[in-house]
């Protein structure tokens, strides 16, 4: 505080009424929702005390909407989603990790979107799960298969990856139904084998679609930066943080974020 005092020239007690004038005020995202079709979704937990959803528009670089709330869910965002329906919003294709409840939130409100699996995170995910050196050629090849992911950028290479998996599940399929699944290295497997074949029907949405993303990625490092401008204002209280987190969200659409 005393810094951008001496900086700007003005009082303590100015700078606090300044600060105090806009954390009590929202900020308002002037969008027209209808026209958008293609977006990303995706949330980022800021300890353990809530977490920040942001709807982003990926083909014009564009926040949205944002929700700051106590966990990513079902009950969290059937609300949210409500009233942005009510505002326009009808989306065509949507990209996002595979939150279940979050998912059929989006599925409730609008029955025909197409859900596109976030690619980075059914590959990190399966490959956390596999281990970094599995020790069975079952999960060695099945993780071949996962790092094969990113390089999918036509219908010959999906179907190539389909080809591969459904080969590995009737090669290895009596050897997982024997493993016993009280230890965890083999119930990490079978659940890794039933996260691909549940996120398979919207793993490749964005072949047939170049304005779908295939993953996240874009809100991961969106999620960065907010993250590293409220490390330099951790001392706010719970409603403040809300407050700056919109108010930082609203300048990164005008590309004024410098001034955090």
């Amino acid at each position: 505080m005393n810094e951008i005092s001496k900086i700007s020239k003005q009082s303590l007690s100015s700078i606090k009424r300044i600060i105090s004038y806009w954390l009590n005020r929202e900020p308002i995202f002037e969008v027209n929702l209808s026209s958008k079709k293609h977006l990303v979704c995706d949330g980022t937990y800021f300890h353990k005390d809530g977490c920040l959803i942001t709807l982003f528009d990926p083909l014009n670089q564009q926040i949205l909407q944002n929700l700051y709330c106590h966990k990513e869910g079902y009950r969290s965002i059937i609300g949210w989603l409500r009233i942005l329906k009510s505002k326009g919003l009808n989306p065509l294709y949507i990209s996002m990790d595979g939150e279940r409840g979050v998912m059929r939130a989006f599925k409730e409100i609008w029955p025909n979107i197409k859900i596109q699996r976030c690619l980075f995170h059914i590959q990190h995910e399966g490959c956390r799960w596999l281990r970094s050196y599995p020790k069975t050629i079952a999960a060695k090849e099945l993780k071949n298969i996962l790092l094969s992911l990113p390089s999918i950028k036509s219908v010959k290479d999906q179907k190539l990856f389909i080809y591969r998996f459904k080969t590995w599940k009737k090669q290895f399929k009596k050897y997982i139904e024997s493993l016993p699944m009280n230890i965890k290295s083999n119930f990490d497997l079978n659940r890794t084998v039933t996260l691909i074949e549940r996120a398979l029907p919207d793993m490749f949405h964005y072949i047939y679609d170049p304005s779908v993303r295939s993953t996240t990625n874009i809100l991961e490092s969106l999620h960065s930066r907010i993250k590293k401008a409220y490390r330099q204002h951790c001392g706010l209280s719970h409603l403040n943080k809300i407050q700056f987190l919109r108010w930082f969200c609203y300048y990164e659409n005008q590309h004024k974020t410098n001034i955090f």
